[in-house]
């Protein structure tokens, strides 16, 4: 779900040809529907518990009193379509969607060594996803430099939530280092 989503929303910005105005209402509509959510959810435990018996397999213990991470996401991609160019959002929308879940997988499977509170392993591959994609749009060092800030910031977000510092943080960085 989260690859699936970003891409989608990727994929839409880079071949629909929405007007950034359009995508931004949609975004922050959907935005608002999912606060309006958890503020329902988070005033009331039967909301709350209907959410986590409904979204069992995706909600995690942590959202229990918190915005549930589809919140942050759908914030993380209005952010980054607001305040960077068209191609600079798209790329931190592919690192959200695509090396986040990667990283996740392989910490949880394979990470042995302790690294800013997660894995080792789970952030190096964070790195090299993200790497490839802003390489890929933005050059070889726009990427390598992106990526490594964009890693950084997942691990050390708290308490914000890493769905909606990647995109921002690699909007920016490519931004910054490629003034795209």
């Amino acid at each position: 779900l989260h690859a699936a989503t970003g891409t989608l929303v990727a994929g839409i910005l880079l071949y629909a040809d929405v007007p950034r105005v359009v995508a931004l209402g949609i975004l922050g509509g959907v935005l608002v529907g999912l606060a309006v959510l958890d503020a329902t959810r988070l005033l009331s435990p039967w909301a709350n518990a209907v959410f986590f018996q409904a979204f069992r397999t995706l909600a995690s213990p942590r959202e229990a009193r918190r915005p549930a991470s589809s919140t942050w996401y759908a914030m993380g991609m209005t952010l980054a379509v607001a305040f960077f160019s068209p191609e600079a959002a798209v790329s931190g929308i592919l690192v959200l969607a695509l090396a986040d879940p990667a990283a996740s997988y392989v910490g949880q499977r394979w990470g042995r060594r302790p690294f800013l509170g997660a894995s080792l392993e789970g952030t190096a591959l964070f790195a090299a996803v993200a790497f490839a994609i802003l390489a890929a749009r933005h050059g070889v060092v726009p990427g390598a430099a992106g990526a490594l800030a964009v890693a950084l910031a997942e691990r050390v977000s708290w308490p914000l939530d890493d769905n909606l510092t990647i995109p921002v943080v690699a909007a920016a960085a490519v931004t910054l280092l490629q003034g795209a």
